[in-house]
């Protein structure tokens, strides 16, 4: 198998909340994207059916430096087939509002929450991504890593890229030099089990399919977070338990 093409993309904010999920009520972000946080920042630069995503590197260009915010967050979302029915005019239109209470909605699960989040503030990352095609889509490799060039050199998106909440903007350029790039900072951390992603990344309809959590033991290591393929044995899935 040729080699594959590495993508280089440094991406920047002011905010950005990697949320730990053994916190079910409180954010409290990781010090850095988690490898699905990171592979949206490449999706929503570039994506096809087709292939999939493989992050390979995560590398921190400043030290994590934690915030505390309180947001309001509401405790429903809107159903795909209730916005069809409210677009062909089958149903009346029923907003979410975010502002509302059990006052207005009259339902404790409706409405809006208070909850605390521990942010991050100006994070910066180096992250490193390859383009994996799916079977009988190999011959196209040349040229999907040619349009994500394209793409991402001209600072084109399908949308805006996060960081991991949607208000947190994420900014990004593509970096077609590899030398010369400045060095990680000096921080180590062991993650534990780390979040790898939501989705079977092997499934062509990936974010239609159910959910499919997988994890892996994550460290940083003098600012560098090495993520294994998804196909390796070190990224826990569920039929392996």
């Amino acid at each position: 198998m040729a080699e594959r093409q590495r993508h280089i993309l440094e991406v920047w904010g002011d905010f950005a909340c990697f949320t730990r999920p053994e916190m079910k009520v409180e954010r409290y972000s990781y010090p850095c994207p988690t490898p699905s946080a990171a592979r949206g920042i490449f999706e929503a630069i570039y994506f096809k059916p087709q292939f999939y995503w493989q992050v390979e590197r995560i590398e921190l260009l400043s030290y994590p430096n934690y915030i505390p915010l309180r947001r309001n967050e509401v405790k429903e979302k809107v159903a795909v087939n209730a916005v069809k029915n409210w677009m062909k005019g089958i149903e009346e239109p029923q907003p979410i509002l975010a502002d509302a209470d059990d006052s207005i909605t009259g339902d404790s699960n409706k409405g809006r929450t208070q909850r605390q989040t521990m942010a991050l503030r100006n994070p910066r990352y180096r992250l490193t991504a390859y383009i994996v095609p799916r079977p009988g889509f190999e011959s196209q490799q040349t040229a999907y890593d040619a349009q994500f060039v394209r793409r991402a050199s001209c600072g084109k998106c399908f949308y805006q890229p996060a960081f991991g909440c949607r208000e947190f903007v994420a900014f990004f350029r593509y970096i077609s030099d590899s030398d010369n790039l400045p060095q990680p900072v000096d921080y180590n951390q062991d993650l534990g089990w780390m979040l790898y992603d939501v989705f079977d990344l092997r499934k062509a309809n990936g974010n239609d399919s159910p959910p499919f959590i997988t994890v892996f033991r994550a460290q940083v290591i003098h600012g560098v977070l090495e993520v294994p393929p998804f196909e390796s044995d070190l990224v826990r899935k569920p039929e392996s338990d």
